[in-house]
């Protein structure tokens, strides 16, 4: 089986409203998850790119829909949701871009919903990954920021996560933008949904 090349990651366009955005033409694979969850570092960390997705130190800078073509995959990171301080008017505008984009006949191949190894479920993840399996989309948990905490403990909170958020163990995958952790799992998960 063919890999998906990831050097090839390229930004296709950002979009704020849902009626912006475009027919979906090839495979997508979308990434979901709280403001400050790790989501720009991941990708960048996916693509083999430093800046390719803007990291910024105030968690919530995603405001838009953003599309990224990586050899013919479409990547669609999401707009963070819960922590950002910003007015109830953008809130409002951010929640509308995903229950949209989710309801929109796309070809969702894979969702990434990304929650944080660390902090028992939240739930605003809660909500979101039992918004997928109403919807029965096709989804795997990345968990983030691994690196910040040892490897027993990795597995005592993926245990206790997993039954928190009702997801089969064997459907998460611990990772670490930081050391690399769970991207090659990660490639071959997104691999096998899209190719």
């Amino acid at each position: 089986m063919a890999a998906i090349n990831y050097q090839l990651a390229r930004f296709e366009a950002s979009y704020g409203t849902i009626a912006q955005l475009p027919e979906p033409s090839q495979p997508e694979v979308s990434v979901v998850g709280r403001s400050n969850v790790g989501k720009s570092s991941l990708l960048n960390k996916l693509f083999g790119r430093k800046n390719l997705v803007k990291v910024s130190s105030k968690p919530g800078k995603t405001a838009n829909v953003n599309f990224f073509d990586v050899d013919g995959v479409t990547f669609v990171d999401l707009p963070g949701y819960g922590f950002a301080k910003v007015s109830k008017a953008e809130k409002d505008r951010w929640a509308n871009l995903i229950s949209g984009y989710f309801e929109d006949e796309r070809s969702f191949n894979l969702v990434i919903s990304l929650v944080d190894i660390r902090h028992e479920a939240q739930k605003l993840d809660q909500q979101m990954i039992g918004f997928l399996q109403e919807l029965e989309l096709p989804y795997i948990v990345a968990l983030t920021k691994a690196d910040k905490i040892g490897r027993g403990k990795q597995n005592s909170q993926a245990a206790l996560l997993s039954k928190q958020l009702g997801v089969p163990r064997d459907q998460m995958v611990i990772t670490s933008a930081e050391s690399g952790q769970g991207i090659d799992e990660l490639k071959r998960r997104i691999s096998d949904a899209c190719l």
